[in-house]
C-alpha cells in the first residue's frame, strides 16, 4: 500500500502531469488526483477503449497481450497500464 501511495505521488510530481486514475478490474475509480466528473468521464471512456485494444490485440494474435496504450491529442497525451487487477491512467501535458 505506502509503495502504491510512493509511485502515484512520483508520477504526479513529474512536470506537465495533469491528473492519475487508478481503476480497479470492473473500471471503477478507486483513486484520483481529478474531480469527480473530470474522473467519472476518463474513466468511463477509457476502460471501454482499453478493453477494445485488448481484444485487438488478442485477435491479432492470441499469445500476445496488450502492456501498455498510449494516446496523444492536441492538447493531452494519456498513458494506460493495465495490469491483472487495475488499471493506472496518466493525463499530461505533451508540451511540457
Amino acid at each position: 500500500k505506502a509503495e502504491v501511495e510512493e509511485t502515484l505521488k512520483r508520477i504526479q510530481s513529474h512536470k506537465g502531469v495533469i491528473g492519475t486514475i487508478v481503476l480497479n478490474a470492473e473500471g471503477i475509480p478507486i483513486r484520483t488526483s481529478l474531480d469527480n466528473s473530470t474522473t467519472v468521464q476518463y474513466a468511463g471512456l477509457l476502460h471501454q477503449l482499453t478493453m477494445k485494444a485488448k481484444s485487438t490485440v488478442r485477435d491479432i494474435d492470441p499469445q500476445n497481450d496488450l502492456t501498455f496504450l498510449r494516446i496523444r491529442s492536441k492538447k493531452h497525451e494519456i498513458m494506460v497500464a493495465p495490469d491483472k487487477e487495475y488499471l493506472l491512467i496518466v493525463i499530461q501535458n505533451p508540451c511540457e
